[in-house]
């Protein structure tokens, strides 16, 4: 039983998850291990190991391309079928496409789009029975007049968004490069870009296809790229070209007689992979990531650079990371459609009831009054069946129309507010906020989750150089020049220093002193470590220093050391120059021992002029420490001063140095490089041969540098958290990094509890071996368990990699191994038992994800670092499919565009890393800070006045059409209107339209600024407190009440009556006025008493409506008109002659009176009695004003003296450039010509034989 349940899952206790490791390869293995026989014969496992070899070949390097020959891709083999049975190429072209219509297709595929909406297809249902004479009573053009405004005002707006979006692609596949074509290099169209050909591109250009890097202008054709817009990460990275293309493609006519033959891999999603072979005069090369540039790269520090298309358009990786775009619905919009839906079930009821009625009456009256003979024998039921049509079309205005333009019309106005609000503008860039899309305005203000990407969303992504620790003593405090503290801070002039950059704001004069005057040695020291012990690479063919580094921490503390005076200015591949207080001097390099994620420091051993040989290491204080010399005696100060650094969350350093003698170096330099070429694991031998040399260290001092946060980034995560919405915090930076930007950002505080993965791996394992003991093996009936995993009460954190990810929630697989069927046919029982065991293989995984979700949101706060832009889309759809909340998602990287569209909403940052993350988004702008305003202001105003628009909107509805129903009793059922037809086709349009509209539109509870202090005031959008059933019914209600009220006063005041004029007004016409009059003032005035925020423009709206109503009316009813048209207007003069009797407008007065007084009393009595948080903010909103206070942020709690936190230095994400300096790659040299390279290349040769 233990075995079956351990095959259940695939915690591995024997290879526990890397936290350091990003499982990019989400795609290569969506196969399930098939089940294998107890006993194997060893004849039948070489055939299957044989047989799973050539598949592998066959699956991993199946795309081929050939260089300068397009023809080469239209053979048969490279077809595939496409609709109709039309064929095209299997290789995409360049051109991207995000556009839904063309000129040819937008009228029919708009047209099909609208009519896939219930109500607009039952307006055409509805059009065609009333060109039926015997079912209609109503004219057509009540229902086209209306129908023909909807679809119109959708396909304008349909329009404008896809013109927005041909122009962005256009401006995108219009971008241009140099392709070769016929022999020469020539200017084309990233569009017209196909696979093989081979480009030239700049310094400062993006790649606009996946391409192998051939040659460059750099030495050994070098390659600085910019991933920011693939990983978020504005380092530099560099790429290297195979050196036989090196050697040989630097001449514009040996690129167009370039014609090698690449095999590579299919496309996939793996940023950080790529499998492949190229075969060139007889050779074949291996191909691996470090040679391919990617979409969406930039060119930097380099001319020139060349290269071969590999993957283009959607088969490139960053669009292959792009996920599905989803069609995004509001939760109001889905509500809204089960509304409408329940209106036609209550249509259907109401007109077959009324059907009923009809045929009764006919059977007890009709058949006896002769008088209403209309010359047709029909059967009652025959009458009451077309009656029913009838009243389906007399009673159609229960469903609105109008209803989804409105809303349409609404969004609009929205999205312009957020465009126009000038507090979202971000002018250090230059941007402003931008609703993208104009159909989730409302429900920004209902989001539960917002899931955020670290780097360029939450932190600028800029390392500053803010504190350090020298010899015991703290350097970074607002000091003058004799150390004392000074209350105003001045910063430090560098202008002595010939190299400093200007650009370092640092305020401790009192260092700057020390430095210059040479007291202190240990100071110049450490400058002079910071300067010498690095793998940054110089660029100084501008007249300037230009450092290129493997991460920004590294580039931050060589930049600063140069602006106190030690500016490293060159190196060669043994030697370092360095300008130490404006001396230039050279060491000898001896060796690099590069940084890796498990050894957290570096170190270099240098020689100076004199022959002293000595190390330098900086690395982690956790490392740093375990290999100091037992006498360190600033070891303490230092100690205590790394806790302040860590309590203001600054990542930290330590940094050290050793001597070493000559006999002990040439002793440990020949294990050193036995290790460097060692055959079988390499790494680790030279792990281990650093560690001998890395000991007895003394201890000089550790530097401090701020990760910077974007400027109110905890203030917006804690007004976000006060309107009860969590931040889970998604990122593929390393996870000491993201746990002390948690603290930055007061995520995380003092007072958290945090828990790994290791930590959440047994939480769900007891919880999951619980609900087994209580179900039984029978996972698909087990209950769940409501009990909380975690103590309430108190604040939980969950940091969790992507590593632990995948195994925790069951998504590590395997591939698939083949078996020969021949030899072991599965019998029927075993198909079976594979079966069930798959079945409860999913009903495991789903249970195991379940609780995961619940444990989670039982956190606080939730981290989760080292995941792939897969695993991030996983996460929110994960919260969105088990919590049924909604979600956000908000980054600035292509490796967010996952995560943005399978959101609820997707917001992207327009900062640094291009444009990806905007262009795929719902909303974007330029600072984190901006979500509170979104959310709290703009969110929340969208969902109050789009509920007070629908109830609003139903109300009035109701309260319009149910007047026919209580009409129905006294005309026998007949299906006649109780009011005139052009009313009926107005009343949507124009009567009642304008005030709905501006409120929804304009309408406030409370202003901006409160919306803000109060964050509370968000609570009633998550839980749908302003619009449900409940509400629908409440003013279903309403509106049979106003219906009874505007139907019943007049008909009890028409009963026995008579005019000034001794005339009777009691006609059917002298009725439709009445009754229509007192509903057009009831439901405007209706409209008043619901609106909050009074303008000039409200008021207008509402009287405005009122005499619109009375100006159109008297006109219809004119005799100049009946002249024209006499059949269309038949109401020739009744409203001149109804209305000039004050007992109407006594009757008018009335049913307004009773329609609205309940209603202010309601009012009255709830704002008393049960006032809402928004009404007891309005209440006092004069003393708010009066008050005019910030919020003010709440001081920061830290957990101190906690090393793991502290620890958090990220040199980079892989090994530096120790490699490639030491290699000497870096370095010009005089080219070889191509026949040396294919001779004397023999190890490249041979390892790409072995590869091939």
């Amino acid at each position: 039983m233990a075995t079956e349940r351990d095959s259940e899952t695939t915690f591995d206790e024997d290879s526990q998850p890397n936290d350091e490791v990003m499982p990019y390869s989400d795609d290569e293995t969506e196969d399930e291990l098939d089940t294998q026989p107890a006993v194997e014969p060893e004849q039948n496992r070489i055939n299957r190991e044989v047989e799973v070899t050539r598949e592998t070949l066959r699956k991993d390097c199946s795309w081929q391309v050939k260089a300068n020959d397009r023809a080469f891709y239209e053979q048969p083999q490279f077809m595939k079928t496409t609709f109709l049975g039309f064929k095209r190429s299997k290789y995409s072209g360049n051109a991207i496409k995000t556009y839904k219509y063309n000129p040819i297709t937008f009228l029919p595929l708009n047209l099909l789009e609208q009519f896939k909406r219930a109500a607009n297809f039952y307006f055409l249902v509805l059009l065609i029975l009333q060109t039926i004479p015997q079912i209609t009573t109503l004219a057509w053009y009540t229902t086209l007049i209306p129908l023909l405004l909807v679809l119109g005002i959708t396909a304008i707006k349909d329009l404008v968004d896809d013109i927005a979006r041909h122009r962005m692609d256009n401006e995108i596949n219009n971008r241009t490069c140099h392709v070769i074509k016929e022999g020469r290099f020539k200017e084309t169209k990233w569009k017209d870009i196909k696979v093989g050909d081979v480009i030239r591109l700049a310094k400062n250009t993006f790649v606009p296809a996946d391409i192998l890097l051939l040659s460059s202008s750099e030495p050994n054709s070098l390659c600085y790229v910019e991933t920011a817009e693939l990983d978020g990460e504005t380092n530099l990275k560099f790429k290297m070209s195979l050196e036989v293309t090196d050697r040989y493609l630097q001449e514009e006519s040996a690129m167009a007689a370039f014609d090698a033959f690449v095999e590579c891999e299919e496309p996939n999603n793996r940023l950080d992979k790529f499998t492949g072979t190229l075969k060139w005069k007889g050779r074949s090369y291996a191909l691996d990531a470090d040679k391919i540039l990617l979409r969406g790269c930039k060119i930097r520090n380099t001319d020139v650079c060349h290269g071969l298309v590999i993957f283009a358009g959607a088969d490139t990786k960053i669009m292959k990371n792009s996920g599905k775009t989803r069609f995004k619905r509001t939760k109001i919009d889905s509500l809204m459609n089960y509304m409408v839906y329940t209106i036609f079930v209550l249509l259907i009821l109401v007109s077959s009831g009324l059907a009923i009625g009809h045929t009764y009456w006919e059977q007890q009256i009709g058949n006896d009054s002769w008088y209403l003979y209309d010359g047709m024998d029909y059967s009652p039921s025959y009458r009451g069946f077309l009656n029913f049509w009838g009243y389906i079309i007399v009673l159609n205005t229960m469903v609105p129309i109008s209803l989804y333009v409105s809303v349409e019309v609404i969004r609009l106005g929205q999205s312009y507010f957020i465009n126009w609000d000038l507090q979202m503008y971000y002018p250090e860039k230059d941007t402003p906020a931008k609703a993208r899309t104009t159909t989730l305005n409302e429900q920004l203000g209902q989001i539960h989750y917002i899931f955020s990407d670290k780097t360029g969303t939450l932190t600028q992504n800029i390392m500053t150089f803010k504190k350090c620790c020298i010899n015991g003593h703290t350097y970074g405090e607002c000091r003058d020049k004799t150390g004392k503290p000074r209350n105003r801070p001045e910063q430090v002039d560098f202008s002595w220093n010939m190299y400093a950059d200007g650009k370092l704001a640092f305020y401790d004069q009192y260092l700057i002193e020390v430095i210059r005057s040479g007291s202190d040695p240990e100071v110049q020291q450490f400058f002079f470590l910071l300067a010498i012990c690095h793998t940054v690479m110089v660029d100084a063919s501008e007249g300037d220093l230009s450092y290129q580094a493997a991460s920004p921490d590294e580039g931050a503390l060589v930049t600063a050391a140069r602006n106190f005076g030690f500016a490293f200015l060159s190196r060669t591949q043994n030697t370092i120059t360095i300008s130490e207080m404006g001396t230039a001097r050279t060491y000898d390099v001896l060796a690099i021992l590069d940084f890796n994620s498990d050894r957290k420091r570096m170190s270099v051993i240098t020689r100076d002029s004199n022959g002293r040989i000595r190390l330098y290491c900086k690395g982690a204080d956790t490392v740093i420490y375990e290999r100091l010399h037992p006498r360190n005696p600033k070891r303490q100060a230092t100690q205590e001063a790394l806790d302040n650094f860590a309590s203001e969350t600054l990542r930290t350093l330590c940094l050290c140095y050793k001597d070493i003698g000559n006999e002990e170096y040439e002793a440990w330099n020949k294990r050193f490089m036995a290790a460097s070429v060692a055959v079988r694991n390499r790494e680790e031998a030279l792990d281990k041969v650093y560690e001998e040399i890395e000991k007895n260290l003394i201890l000089l001092g550790a530097t401090a540098i701020e990760d910077k946060l974007q400027d109110g980034v905890p203030e917006t995560i804690s007004k976000l958290a006060k309107a009860d919405i969590k931040i889970w915090v998604l990122t593929g930076d390393k996870k000491e990094t993201a746990e002390n930007i948690g603290y930055s950002c007061e995520l995380l505080t003092d007072e958290t509890t945090i828990y790994y993965g290791e930590d959440v791996s047994a939480l769900l394992q007891t919880r999951l071996e619980n609900q087994r003991n209580r179900s039984g093996s029978n996972l698909n009936s087990s209950q769940r368990t409501n009990e909380p995993f975690l103590q309430q009460g108190r604040n939980h954190a969950l940091i969790i990699t992507g590593s632990w990810l995948n195994e925790i929630l069951l998504e590590k697989k395997k591939k698939r191994k083949k078996l020969l069927k021949l030899k072991f046919p599965k019998t029927a029982e075993e198909k079976q038992k594979q079966l069930q065991s798959k079945r409860k293989a999913e009903a495991n995984k789903e249970q195991q994800q379940r609780n995961f979700v619940d444990l989670a949101c039982e956190c606080s706060a939730v981290i989760c670092c080292r995941v792939t832009p897969k695993q991030k889309a996983m996460v929110v759809d994960l919260v969105k499919r088990y919590k049924k909340a909604i979600t956000l998602a908000i980054g600035d990287g292509a490796n967010d565009v996952n995560m943005i569209k399978t959101a609820h909403i997707g917001v992207g940052i327009s900062g640094q890393e291009g444009m990806q993350a905007v262009m795929s988004s719902d909303y974007s702008f330029g600072q984190f800070r901006y979500l509170q305003r979104l959310l709290l202001v703009h969110g929340r105003w969208s969902y109050i006045r789009m509920c007070k628009f629908l109830r609003y909107f139903f109300y009035k509805n109701f309260a319009f059409t149910l007047v026919h129903f209580w009409y129905s009793f006294f005309n026998g059922y007949s299906a006649q209107t109780a009011y005139e037809d052009w009313f009926i086709t107005l009343y949507n349009v124009l009567y009642s339209s304008l005030p709905v509209l501006l409120v929804g539109l304009l309408d406030q509870d409370v202003s901006d600024k409160l919306s803000l202090r109060f964050p509370t005031l968000y609570l009633s959008g998550q839980k749908d407190l302003l619009f449900n059933y409940r509400k629908f019914f409440i003013s279903l209600l309403h509106g049979v009440i106003t219906s009874l009220v505007i139907f019943f006063i007049p008909y009890g005041a028409y009963l026995q009556t008579m005019g000034q004029d001794g005339e009777a007004p009691s006609d059917y016409q002298s009725f439709a006025v009445t009754t229509a009059s007192s509903l057009i003032i009831a439901v405007n005035f209706q409209m008043g008493l619901d609106t909050s925020y009074w303008t000039f423009v409200n008021a207008f709206s509402i009287f405005g409506s009122i005499a619109l109503y009375f100006g159109i009316m008297f006109d219809l009813h004119s005799a100049g008109i009946h002249v024209l048209f006499p059949s269309a207007f038949p109401f020739t003069g009744t409203a001149a002659n109804a209305l000039r009797q004050p007992y109407l407008w006594l009757t008018i007065i009335l049913s307004v009176a009773l329609c609205l007084l309940p209603v202010i009393a309601l009012r009255f009595l709830s704002m008393t009695i049960w006032p809402s948080e928004s009404d007891k903010i309005q209440k006092n909103r004069k003393k708010y004003k009066a008050e005019e206070e910030q919020w003010r942020r709440r001081p920061s709690v830290f957990r101190r003296g906690i090393s793991g936190r502290r620890s958090a230095y990220a040199f980079s994400h892989q090994r530096g450039y120790a490699d490639l300096i030491a290699s000497g790659r870096n370095i010009r040299r005089r080219r070889a010509s191509l026949t040396a390279v294919l001779c004397t290349n023999l190890a490249e040769v041979r390892q790409a034989e072995a590869a091939s």
